[in-house]
């Protein structure tokens, strides 16, 4: 064998090994990844959600969570949203409500309009997008345009914040999203 056959040898057998180290070092996503979506929706920055006390028309209305998680309600205040449930915030502000402002309010609580989520990589529109409820990652690839010719079609990467903790998994693209998910198809090899 000649000094450059010698070479491309050495070369491909490095470029096959850093491509199998590669895939081996791939972690499958926690049990926590998939267990937040039988959990109970909690809010976040970006959520819009329609407030109604009853027989108060001054106070129904929609109100966005801001950045720091709060939402500014009509005589309590700043209200912290950012990881509760829609039932909390309803105890919350009827609770607020009723430290003399009303006597016994009847607050109910929905959303109005889920925080986007995101798709990057090999997608035809990049970019942020409105979560509907239900929504797979097949229907974010959709909605972004499709695929590009060089995606790779098996699965993808979804970046969640679960618990104050941002994790990433690998799944299939039949998998449901979640509002405020980062979704990024790979690039296929070959």
């Amino acid at each position: 064998m000649n000094r450059r056959s010698f070479l491309v040898s050495c070369l491909s057998t490095a470029l096959a090994g850093s491509v199998l180290a590669g895939c081996a070092g791939y972690n499958p996503p926690s049990p926590a990844f998939h267990k937040v979506l039988q959990a109970p929706y909690r809010l976040d920055a970006g959520d819009r959600m329609r407030v109604t006390v009853f027989e108060q028309d001054e106070l129904t209305s929609t109100y966005v969570v801001d950045k720091g998680g709060y939402i500014a309600f009509p005589l309590v205040g700043s209200v912290a949203a950012r990881g509760r449930t829609i039932k909390e915030i309803e105890a919350i502000l009827a609770q607020k409500l009723s430290d003399g402002f009303i006597r016994k309010p009847d607050v109910s609580v929905e959303i109005d309009r889920y925080r986007p989520f995101f798709i990057m990589g090999q997608v035809g529109t990049p970019g942020q997008y409105t979560y509907v409820p239900g929504m797979t990652v097949q229907n974010a690839i959709a909605v972004a345009g499709g695929f590009t010719a060089r995606a790779f079609q098996g699965n993808v990467d979804i970046t969640r914040q679960i618990n104050g903790k941002v994790l990433t998994g690998r799944v299939p693209i039949t998998d449901p999203i979640v509002p405020g998910d980062t979704i990024v198809l790979r690039e296929r090899l070959f």
